[in-house]
């Protein structure tokens, strides 16, 4: 990763470009941020910075004289991108003369910086590579760069020479993903996991091109010539792999392998259809081996999961029924499967339900953060990296907060479904809906409609109509009134409406009603 300084005397336009985009897929990382030029020089010696991202003007140092200062006497030299509010020529001008990577005007377009940080990463990379030494070649650097952008003739003949590789071989690139349910670096697997590659692919004393991701992920480029040393077919291969490493290495590992490169120079589409292989975690295992040339023909589902099984689950949740809401995760997480829900699908349904979960909290004056669990599910990437990891604890989550929004509301006599019904009898005559009232009494509209079917056998709807229904028949039997006036006494702003509704449940109209009481008196 390269590292990144952040330079501007706008703290929102700071924080606007570090969540802009993910750094990480370009190979950018943000390592600090400054409000004013002076303290950007002492953070570019003290933490080094492959870029800096400078506004133009600003208090106490602008950008341009930052530049000429770290280009005239910095010990450090880092590239720099300027950003601009200021679309004048004789700015860009100077800052060109300083030899800049790119100049932005603001506000920064995504595509826009995008395409600047790409630029910006090939020139690193081709810095980077040309640095390496046939004693000291700098591995990851290489990996690195090699995955970023495709190398001159000159530059791959170094690569191959100092790592002696073969430069006649296809290769693939495989990413070897570490699930030990911790935090991202907690456990250095480099010295196991290199002693064992190097064996299982015969390769003791050699340089093999390993490097660490992030995510608790490692990637390696692997020659065909040393695939064809196995003798079985490719899956078998890499489950013979994936055998000894979660031996070697004692916990849970899941390989995903991309498509076979003709050329180590070609090894960045490799590397592209292996990150792709990682959206299909939560899709069928595959027995953790998820290879790119078996995976390409099955398209990925990047929606959230049906609505009918959202609202299941979260009725479940508010009635603290295990026997409901487990048989409803079992059913998401089974859809997650037969739908090959891509990684960023099963991220918005978990967040979804959290959300949902949250609010009912909320509403019950309750407090989410006394859940155990709320803070692993909220950054759940960072451990739990498959279906059923996610699953275990996504279900221990629900228990935890089922349990206690029962709790809340047992502390709120309100919730009781009798009281309800009571309410709606003696408020059916007033502009009273379902939403309204679930608000009154602290529960979910939908879990109220569903919990007052179970109850009384009718929807709410149905049971409000009923009680209209029935007063506009006394009215009309025992009062004067017109039709409209009784409409309006009994909780209908539109007589027409009544009316229809009236028929509906009567099979005739409010006057044919009064007219046929009248006539059988």
């Amino acid at each position: 990763m390269y590292k990144v300084l952040i330079v501007d005397d706008e703290v929102f336009v700071r924080k606007g470009l570090i969540g802009l985009m993910d750094w990480s897929q370009l190979n950018f990382e943000i390592c600090g941020e400054a409000e004013n030029g002076e303290q950007a020089l002492e953070l570019i010696e003290r933490l080094t910075p492959e870029l800096v991202i400078v506004d133009i003007r600003m208090p106490v140092l602008d950008g341009l004289e930052l530049i000429r200062q770290v280009k005239t006497e910095g010990l450090h030299q880092p590239l720099f991108v300027i950003l601009s509010g200021y679309p004048d020529f004789s700015y860009a001008q100077q800052a060109f003369r300083y030899n800049v990577s790119d100049y932005i005007l603001k506000p920064v377009d995504e595509q826009e910086l995008t395409a600047a940080l790409k630029k910006t990463a090939h020139t690193l990379n081709q810095k980077q590579l040309l640095l390496m030494t046939k004693e000291k070649p700098l591995v990851a650097t290489v990996i690195e760069s090699l995955l970023q952008s495709e190398p001159d003739e000159q530059v791959l003949a170094s690569i191959v020479h100092s790592l002696e590789m073969p430069l006649a071989s296809s290769y693939t690139y495989v990413i070897v993903e570490i699930q030990d349910l911790l935090p991202n670096g907690t456990v250095d697997y480099m010295p196991a996991l290199q002693s064992c590659l190097m064996r299982f692919f015969q390769q003791e004393g050699q340089t093999l091109l390993l490097h660490v991701r992030a995510y608790n992920q490692y990637g390696l480029i692997v020659p065909q010539l040393w695939m064809s040393k196995q003798i079985t077919d490719e899956r078998t291969t890499y489950a013979r792999l994936l055998y000894l490493l979660e031996k070697e290495l004692v916990t849970t590992i899941a390989l995903f392998i991309g498509l076979r490169a003709d050329h180590l120079k070609q090894i960045s589409s490799s590397g592209a259809s292996a990150e792709e292989c990682l959206n299909y975690r939560f899709t069928k295992d595959f027995d953790r081996i998820f290879i790119a040339s078996e995976l390409r023909e099955l398209p990925l589902y990047y929606f959230d999961v049906d609505e009918e099984l959202h609202g299941r689950l979260m009725y479940e949740v508010e009635a603290n029924r295990q026997e409901g809401y487990a048989p409803a995760i079992e059913s998401i997480f089974m859809v997650f499967k037969e739908r090959h829900f891509a990684h960023g699908a099963v991220t918005n349904t978990i967040r979804r339900i959290l959300i949902a979960v949250i609010n009912l909290i909320r509403q019950l004056e309750g407090d989410e953060k006394e859940l155990a669990l709320l803070e692993d599910l909220l950054d759940w990437q960072k451990k739990y990296r498959n279906s059923s990891q996610l699953k275990e604890v996504f279900l221990q989550f629900i228990e935890e907060a089922a349990a206690y929004i029962a709790g809340k509301r047992g502390e709120k006599s309100e919730g009781n479904i009798e009281k309800i019904k009571k309410y709606i009898d003696g408020h059916f005559r007033e502009n009273i809906y379902l939403k309204g009232i679930a608000a009154d009494f602290h529960l979910n509209p939908v879990y109220l409609g569903q919990l007052f079917r179970k109850q009384y056998g009718v929807y709410f709807n149905e049971y409000l109509l009923s009680l209209r229904v029935e007063e506009a028949k006394r009215l009309l039997r025992q009062t004067k009134r017109r039709v409209y006036e009784i409409a309006e006494t009994v909780g209908f702003h539109n007589a027409d409406y009544f009316a229809t509704q009236f028929e509906k449940l009567e099979n005739m109209t409010p006057t044919d009603y009064r007219n046929k009481m009248f006539h059988s008196n």
